[in-house]
């Protein structure tokens, strides 16, 4: 599986993520004009964050939206094949040197150091640190990119898919080398992603992903039936390219200074070297976890590593709309907040966005698990993709829905730790966890097969999530994001919608199941199942007098709305 729909880019990637029209430049909302060193300290640093918040969903939600069209047409033509299990496993090895060398060195190592030299008005000082940073990172992604390319056939038959078949080996060969394209473009592209975030201009970069998956889908449509796979990687590498060209106007625009300079004694460039070597040691841990979960899965059968993808991306369509769209804009203002001392403010920050997550991301958890079976029919199950694939990918959906939320607190928790240039508890933390995952899998693989990777990741993640939570608090002397009966009346909104989704799902299972009428009565039956398992929630949430509630009607589709208000207390 990869890492996100889009390249975190978080995402994909890949962030899932994965990345992720012709308008005038002028005309793309900008949120937060470029703010010079002067500005920066009369300007309200969260009086738009509500605004980039809403901005940020929902570029987010047409972008998971473009990355589960991907994964419908890729399900119509290949299903849970081989074929397909080879080009997820083909990403592993781009990903990994895109995620270490480019995404590490842009995204939370580089935007608290640039921020805070325009912050302090030094913006000659931010400009040169940031060509430094990305000439460096630049020249070292191209060469280790170009070795790869060489090393690919080995780097397969060795460490990513030992246990495939020499047919599967080559193909994932074949396409991990016309992927390897795409590091380069998106690395370039996440550079200038971290530069627009580090000015505040947060529009573009959460619309670039969408020219990505627009341009996979593509590849799949108009060269996967002639090339199959290939055809589909040659339409990621188009989407890296557009990635970048999207956002360079903006970068030129937003008053950069490139130089071409080399010089690592620079100011800034030890200090995101700092920054940057645990985070270093994190990304890579957790790209290898990832290729190690794909090597696990090759050998309980050709169709796991596929299965164990749709399940991943189904699981991240939510994650993304919920958790990176406000773990992305959260982090600029809580480094500034940490950088001017105003913990109370940063804790009110990081609260007001914890609390809303965590009132959507439980239900979302209820309906993933709930729903699955439906899910999987209603969208995939067509083509290639038969009743035996929708099986093998509701199967793991189940134990990866229960992990949303803590994937969702990870997220957050980890912006959170990086704002305070604390770069080295989060990845502690992960890598550890990472080991876990890994001694997990291999234990549960006799017993469960793949499905143990599944349950593997959602315990670790789980774990990961309560470790971080409590180095929190005992750093900041941060409360259980708020008070008890709040979690507990949430819990019971929760169990309530529950019971009433697990009542609804087998008559949904039958109806939604291929030939039991048209696609679109299916959907719209789906739809309204939907609908009612919301209605339960949100009645559920009004008598319990959960102040999430309002807020998020008030603002649905438009903003986040307790970003706005950072000081929002839950009633006791």
């Amino acid at each position: 599986m990869r890492s996100t729909d889009a390249p975190d880019i978080h995402g994909d990637d890949r962030e899932d993520n994965t990345p992720h029209g012709s308008v005038r430049w002028t005309s793309w909302p900008r949120v937060g004009a470029p703010i010079s060193g002067r500005e920066w300290g009369t300007r309200r640093p969260t009086s738009s964050l509500a605004k980039s918040a809403g901005i940020v969903a929902g570029a987010f939600v047409v972008s998971r939206i473009l990355g589960l069209v991907r994964e419908i047409v890729l399900a119509r033509q290949f299903g849970t094949s081989g074929e397909l299990g080879a080009y997820v496993s083909a990403f592993r090895i781009p990903d990994l040197l895109f995620l270490v060398i480019m995404a590490g060195a842009f995204g939370s190592a580089f935007i608290p150091v640039f921020s805070g030299y325009l912050g302090n008005g030094e913006d000659e000082l931010a400009w040169k640190m940031a060509s430094v940073v990305l000439n460096m990172s630049g020249v070292i992604v191209v060469v280790v990119s170009a070795v790869t390319w060489i090393a690919a056939p080995q780097l397969v038959a060795l460490i990513v898919a030992p246990d495939a078949s020499p047919m599967a080996q080559q193909l994932t060969s074949d396409t991990m080398r016309i992927l390897l394209l795409s590091p380069v473009f998106l690395g370039f592209g996440i550079a200038a992603k971290g530069i627009l975030e580090g000015q505040n201009l947060f529009t573009l970069p959460a619309m670039a992903p969408i020219v990505y998956n627009a341009a996979t889908i593509l590849g799949a449509v108009l060269l996967g039936p002639r090339i199959g796979v290939r055809g589909v990687a040659v339409g990621v590498v188009i989407g890296a390219v557009g990635f970048l060209l999207l956002q360079l106007p903006a970068v030129i625009r937003s008053g950069m200074r490139y130089s071409f300079a080399f010089d690592p004694r620079a100011h800034g460039v030890s200090e995101v070297g700092r920054l940057l070597a645990p985070r270093l040691i994190g990304q890579a841990a957790f790209q290898i976890n990832f290729i190690a979960v794909t090597n696990l899965a090759w050998r309980t059968g050709d169709q796991s590593v596929s299965a164990l993808n749709y399940a991943w991306q189904l699981m991240m369509l939510p994650h993304g709309v919920l958790a990176l769209s406000v773990s992305t804009v959260i982090l600029p203002t809580l480094s500034r907040l940490w950088q001017t001392g105003d913990i109370e403010r940063f804790r009110d920050t990081l609260g007001a966005a914890m609390r809303p997550l965590m009132f959507l991301s439980l239900p979302a958890s209820v309906v993933l698990f709930a729903f699955r079976v439906p899910i999987v029919q209603t969208l995939f199950q067509t083509g290639a993709f038969s009743a035996e694939s929708t099986a093998l990918v509701a199967a793991p959906l189940a134990f990866l829905s229960v992990g949303l939320v803590s994937y969702a607190l990870v997220e957050t928790l980890t912006r959170a730790f990086y704002a305070m240039h604390d770069t080295r508890t989060p990845v502690f933390a992960g890598v550890t966890i990472i080991v876990l995952n890994i001694v997990l899998g291999v234990a549960l693989l006799d017993s469960m097969g793949y499905l143990g990777l599944a349950l593997a990741l959602t315990v670790s993640t789980s774990f990961e999530a309560l470790v971080l939570g409590f180095v929190l608090y005992r750093k900041i002397g941060y409360t259980a994001l708020g008070l008890q009966s709040w979690i507990t009346r949430v819990l019971a909104a929760n169990t309530v919608t529950a019971f009433v989704a697990l009542l609804l799902a087998p008559p949904l299972s039958e109806v939604t199941m291929p030939g039991n009428g048209p696609k679109l009565q299916q959907a719209i039956l789906f739809g309204l199942a939907l609908a009612l398992v919301a209605v339960v929630y949100l009645g559920c949430a009004w008598m319990l007098r959960i102040p999430e509630l309002s807020s998020t009607l008030a603002q649905f589709g438009n903003r986040i709305a307790p970003l706005k208000r950072l000081k929002t207390t839950p009633d006791n």
